[in-house]
């Protein structure tokens, strides 16, 4: 019979899933830039490249989305003990869908470049990266109701984390909403979406544990 003591030593720990995960963001941003395929007319190069800031958009914006992502993926595991198979589950799932967006990405550049189907193809985009954010709550969920948060992270940095994980599928669900009516605001809004994520989490170190009543 095992005790108490030994359970520790028995844990997955979190390093093996932080090392797929970021081999998976590596991966994903390199394939964002095999879309964008040179122009076929050198003798009118400058014009062609020109032609290609459907591509250009949509490669910085994705570029940085899936940073944002890598960003926060960090912000969560640094604060997790161990992980579970439900964790290894839902992670998976998670890079799943951001292995999707460089396809979603491609989708996205080509109906700018066409100018048509762009309604569906802002709405697929957001979709993908609503299913993100959807997944981020999920796991951060897990991570809280089976107690494999760090401790010293404390209420007020867990409730913090929390609410900008939530906050992220208003977000984007807004701007898939407003995308399936005008579709370059709906990407604008996803846009704004990028410095508010990049930005620190108030409490995501521990050091405003003690300050567990006041909202932020």
């Amino acid at each position: 019979m095992r005790s108490k003591s030994d359970a520790p030593r028995l844990a997955r720990q979190p390093g093996r899933l932080a090392a797929f995960s970021d081999a998976v963001f590596a991966i994903a941003v390199t394939l964002l830039v095999l879309e964008i395929q040179p122009p076929q007319d050198f003798g009118h190069l400058l014009r062609g490249l020109g032609g290609l800031w459907s591509s250009y958009l949509a490669y910085t914006l994705s570029f940085l989305l899936i940073g944002q992502v890598w960003v926060n993926h960090h912000v969560m595991f640094d604060r997790v003990r161990h992980v579970d198979r439900e964790v290894l589950f839902l992670n998976t799932l998670l890079l799943m869908v951001i292995a999707f967006l460089p396809f979603s990405t491609s989708l996205l550049a080509g109906a700018l470049r066409a100018e048509q189907g762009l309604r569906t193809a802002v709405v697929v985009y957001g979709a993908t990266l609503w299913t993100a954010a959807a997944l981020f709550n999920i796991i951060w969920a897990h991570l809280r109701r089976a107690k494999l948060l760090d401790p010293s992270l404390g209420p007020f940095g867990v409730r913090a984390i929390g609410r900008r994980f939530a906050l992220a599928l208003v977000w984007i669900g807004s701007g898939i909403l407003v995308g399936a009516f005008v579709p370059i605001a709906g990407v604008a809004i996803i846009a704004g979406f990028l410095p508010a994520y990049y930005l620190p989490i108030r409490g995501e170190y521990g050091e405003d544990n003690k300050a567990t009543d006041r909202p932020g």
